[in-house]
């Protein structure tokens, strides 16, 4: 069965070596990477998964570029079309942010936007992030964000589903809103969010499928089987060690096919 991994990144050492991801690198066993990260290693890591794309996104927060999107689109140009773009944008300039925005989607053909709120320390409803969210319905494309605590070192209250993206969601209805990270500890809230708005999805990057609270498990095999997205957020876990237990999730076929591809295809044109 193809698969679509939602949320991950390709790294730069900018990015993977960054003193904010020491937490993670505890609890994970990573290592700080001495020499780029070839493409090719994202490649072979996805088709040892069967991962069809892999949505590989920029980073950019207020001490610049961690992956900038002119290098994600040369990682997708290596990647022979495993991976596709998904931008990132300075916040902090909200009308270069979206003409950034624009040439992402318009001319390096990227598919979404991504903005992590806990690296600019700035809630979803904070009004720089909605020029933003204006163009991504203009443009057709989704918003990907971040929901529940932080696991690098800093504060978690930008992740709450309540009420931050509740009230982007009543503000423009039309904007679809992909929460990754699954929302916990609060993942009831998330879960509410998504049965209240009809263009709010729910993405488990940064959970392996053994650690999917009962809660989404539930909204996953039942009403929610249109509003959860598979995601790993590599290179942090692999596609592989994310669905190693995903038979114990007792997924029907249509459920299964959904989860790892077809909400993912339907949302971002794929």
């Amino acid at each position: 069965m193809p698969i679509i991994d939602a949320w991950m990144q390709h790294p730069t050492l900018r990015h993977s070596n960054h003193e904010m991801f020491d937490s993670l690198r505890r609890w994970t066993g990573g290592m700080v990477l001495e020499e780029p990260l070839p493409v090719e290693v994202t490649v072979a890591v996805l088709e040892a998964a069967d991962v069809e794309i892999g949505l590989s996104a920029a980073w950019y927060g207020p001490q610049g570029a961690l992956i900038s999107n002119d290098e994600v689109a040369s990682f997708v140009a290596q990647s022979d079309r495993r991976l596709r773009g998904v931008a990132g944008v300075d916040l902090s300039r909200p009308v270069d942010a979206v003409r950034e925005l624009r040439r992402a989607v318009d001319e390096l053909g990227f598919v979404a936007l991504r903005v992590v709120p806990w690296l600019w320390g700035l809630p979803p409803t904070d009004r720089l992030y909605y020029p933003l969210y204006a163009a991504c319905v203009e443009l057709g494309v989704p918003f990907c964000t971040q929901v529940g605590h932080t696991g690098p070192l800093r504060p978690s209250e930008t992740g709450r589903p309540i009420p931050y993206i509740d009230q982007v969601a009543l503000d423009f209805p039309e904007l679809t809103i992909v929460c990754g990270h699954i929302g916990y500890p609060w993942t009831a809230e998330m879960v509410a969010v998504a049965d209240k708005h009809v263009n709010v999805y729910i993405d488990t990057s940064a959970y392996t499928a053994r650690r999917y609270p009962n809660e989404l498990v539930e909204y996953l095999r039942g009403r929610g089987r249109r509003k959860v997205l598979f995601g790993t957020n590599y290179p942090m876990i692999t596609p592989s060690q994310a669905l190693e237990h995903l038979e114990q999730l007792g997924l029907d076929e249509e459920t299964r096919g959904l989860f790892l591809s077809g909400n993912a295809r339907r949302l971002f044109a794929l």
